[in-house]
């Protein structure tokens, strides 16, 4: 027994609203779900100075990494005895750096990047400079500060 064309319209034009229906039903009843467990986005803090530490551990160690706000930066004591600061993330894949007191120069270990003691790339894949920081020696203390802050 074949259904006429006018049964087999009035079917399918059921199937889709039921169908829409429930589509409509699922994302009012799953995005509440997804939105709760997504965490909120949080604004990163503004930092402008932290304390790296103090004069005395750089006396053992030519080199430290230390958070300034959510970024690692690196601070090394040369051999004229300066400090200087610079992001410890390489300007090609934001792999974290270190310092080569046998090269002489600021490595990245993933691709065989080495910047200078200026920040400047000198070899290897990084497209641009490490970012710099001010540091200022207070009686001990080793601050890292950004721009031209004390």
């Amino acid at each position: 027994m074949s259904e006429s064309p006018e049964t087999e319209g009035k079917r399918d034009f059921l199937k889709l609203i039921l169908g829409g229906s429930l589509t409509v039903w699922l994302g009012s009843v799953l995005y509440p779900i997804f939105a709760f467990l997504k965490p909120p986005a949080q604004p990163e803090v503004e930092v402008s100075s932290i304390l790296a530490g103090t004069i005395q551990e750089f006396e053992e160690a030519n080199a430290k990494i230390v958070r300034f706000g959510r970024k690692p930066v690196i601070v090394v004591k040369l051999e004229t005895g300066d400090l200087r600061a610079y992001e410890a993330t390489c300007t090609h894949l934001d792999c974290t750096v270190q310092y080569r007191r046998d090269l002489g120069v600021i490595w990245c270990a993933c691709h065989n990047g080495k910047y200078d003691m200026n920040g400047r790339v000198l070899s290897g894949p990084p497209p641009r400079p490490l970012e710099q920081f001010r540091v200022v020696q207070k009686d001990d203390d080793v601050y890292v500060t950004r721009g031209d802050e004390s």
